[in-house]
Parts: structure tokens; sequence; C-alpha cells
């Protein structure tokens, strides 16, 4: 019984450091706003290939509606656990989410779709184990650089968790975690030296890139993207003929001609040059902007907590949203390769959208701590 109440009372005090009234409004719009307009994308621009596979030109549309209402019940779920939940669980989520990456490896646990072994089904049930990924290294890295500065905690991880996702393989996403661990790292205080010794580490995954045949023609196209305009270099360049189409205003909504089957993954990877196509530089203008906005009211509320924990989860979740979006907006014109990258809250894909909601529940939870 004594048991019980002093673990009543240590509960008690982690809900009422949380204050209602401190929610991140603004966050919490811009969040909307983009999640609304990203199903309404979704539907506009998958409407072909959803008749041409499926005889529905709502299938996918409706499909992204039912993940969106799962994210907005994890965004309010999580914006109402103390965010310290996070920091308990951290190994053990760690070390689930790296069975998980194994597991999507073995045939007859993963499902291999062009040429990735990248989903794990669950019956009708498909996710990504690399999406989780991101979310359990910055758990781990948060509670890991608020207790202590030590550089084999971090590399080993890292390294064990970027070789799993590079075997399925999926360079866009290690690409991501690579910024976000990074960000976190410096955000923490760490020795600059350590960062350094992991160089080595680098230098390995760009060899890996240039033995592999494929992310070998990625390159190659993004350094000289007229070469092959039937082949390698099709997809960016039908990006860049949505985008040049487009011009200042757009061709109206619904009006794309590139989702006629000329552009690859037109609702997933590639919605932003749809985007532009049809609501033209200023509508692009505006995505970008509600992004930028999204990051500085992350960064705003990592810098209201006094919490090393808190902050650097906050750090981390931003950095998450932000360098993945850099990272997609950036393939599509052209500053960076190609690397199948989704769009956050607006391409179309279940375990993306229904996470990027739930770690904005979580930094709602960091917005109204009193830490």
């Amino acid at each position: 019984m004594k048991r019980f109440r002093a673990s009543f009372k240590r509960n008690s005090a982690l809900i009422n450091t949380q204050n209602p009234s401190r929610l991140d409004k603004p966050l919490l719009l811009v969040t909307l706003g983009l999640l609304i307009f990203g199903v309404v994308m979704v539907a506009n621009a998958s409407v072909v290939d959803a008749t041409r596979f499926f005889d529905d030109k709502f299938y996918f549309a409706k499909r992204q509606l039912l993940w969106a209402v799962i994210g907005l019940i994890g965004l309010i779920a999580c914006s109402k656990i103390n965010y310290h939940f996070w920091k308990k669980i951290a190994q053990p989520l760690l070390l689930g989410t790296i069975v998980l990456l194994i597991l999507v490896l073995i045939p007859g646990f993963g499902n291999k779709v062009l040429g990735a072994s990248r989903w794990i089904s669950l019956g009708p049930i498909s996710f990504q184990p690399a999406e989780f990924a991101k979310f359990s290294l910055i758990a781990y890295f948060a509670r890991l650089f608020s207790q202590k500065k030590e550089i084999l905690p971090f590399v080993l991880p890292l390294i064990l968790v970027l070789g799993l996702v590079m075997l399925e393989p999926d360079m866009g996403t290690a690409m991501v975690i690579i910024g976000v661990s990074s960000i976190i790292y410096f955000s923490s205080g760490a020795p600059i030296w350590h960062f350094l010794s992991v160089i080595p580490v680098g230098m390995l995954g760009l060899l890996t890139v240039l033995l592999s045949d494929y992310r070998r023609e990625r390159l190659l196209t993004f350094l000289n993207p007229s070469q092959d305009p039937l082949g390698s270099s099709y997809h960016i360049r039908q990006i860049l003929i949505a985008l040049g189409s487009g011009g200042i205003f757009g061709l109206g909504l619904g009006q794309s001609r590139q989702k006629y089957l000329f552009l690859p993954e037109p609702a997933t990877d590639s919605i932003f040059a749809i985007i532009g196509e049809e609501l033209g530089f200023l509508g692009g203008l505006t995505v970008i902007a509600a992004f930028a906005f999204l990051v500085w009211k992350g960064f705003s509320v990592a810098s209201r907590t006094s919490d090393p924990f808190g902050k650097l989860l906050a750090i981390g979740i931003t950095s998450w949203i932000g360098v993945q979006a850099f990272v997609n907006l950036s393939a599509m014109v052209a500053i960076v390769p190609l690397t199948g990258v989704p769009l956050p809250f607006l391409s179309y894909g279940g375990s993306a959208l229904v996470l990027n909601l739930s770690i904005i529940g979580i930094l709602l939870s960091i917005s109204k701590s009193r830490d």
C-alpha cells in the first residue's frame, strides 16, 4: 500500500508539471493546416493512379484521411502524456526498433517492394520500422546527452541503426538520421573532437553509395541531369517540368498535367512538384513558409524548456521535421540527388503521417511543461 501511494504521488507530480494554458497553439494550428492541405493534395495528386490501379479515384485519399485521424489521436494522446515518459522507455524503445529493423530484412517478415525491404505487414497493416528508428534514436540521444556526454554510447547505436537502414536500402532515411543526430549532438554541448572521430564512418557511407549501381547512377544523374532523359534522369526532369509549368500563380488546383502518368510518385515523394505546378511559385513558397514557421516554433519550445532532456527532445523532434522537409524540397529543385524522402504531413503514407503527428503531440507536451 505504501509503495502504491508513493508511486501515485510521483506520477501525480509529473502530471502537475503540465500546464494546459501554455499549450503552443500556433504550433498546433500550423500542423493542422499542413495536415488538411496534405489530405487535399493527396486526393488531387493520386486520382489518376487510384483510378488506374484500384478503379476508385479516392482510394488513396480515403486511406490518407484514415491515417490522419489515427495520427490526430496519437497527437492528442502524446500531448497529454508527460514527456518524461519517453525518457523512461528510451532504451527499450531503441532496442525494440533495432529488432524490427532486423526483422524487415528477413524474408517472411519484411515485404520487398521495388527492390527495397522497408515494410513489415501485420495483416492489413503495413509500417516502416525506419520511421520508428528516427524517434527512438532522438529519445535515446536526448536521454544520453541530458545525463552524460560519452562518444561510444552515441556512435555504436547510430552506426548499427544506419547500417540496418542502408541494408534495406533507404539512403534518404539514413541522411535524415545523420542530420538529426548531428544537430542533437552539437546542441548538447558535447566535445567537437568526439564528433570528428566519426568522420570515417561517413566516408564509409559515401563508399557504399559509390559501390551501389543505382545509387551511383542517381549521383551521376544529379551531376548531369541531361543524361539519359528517358531513363535515369526522367524523374527529376519531369519534376522540373511540373515546377516550371506552374509559373507564379500555377495552373489551378486540380489542373496538373504531370499527374497523368508523366511524373513518378506524384502523391508521395514528388507531391511538391504537383503543388508547384497547380499553385505556382506562390503556393510552393507558402508551403515552405509553413514549414519554416513550424520549425521556428519547435525551437522556441526547446528554448523555453530548462529541463535538459526536454530541450534536446524538442530539438530532435523539430530537427526531424526540418531536415526531412529540407531534403525533400532540395531534391525537388535539384539541389541534392533524389532520395525518396517523403514531405512531412503532405506526402501519402501511413507510418510517416501517424508518427509526424504524434511527435508534434510530444512537442506540445513539452510546451506545457513548467520545467
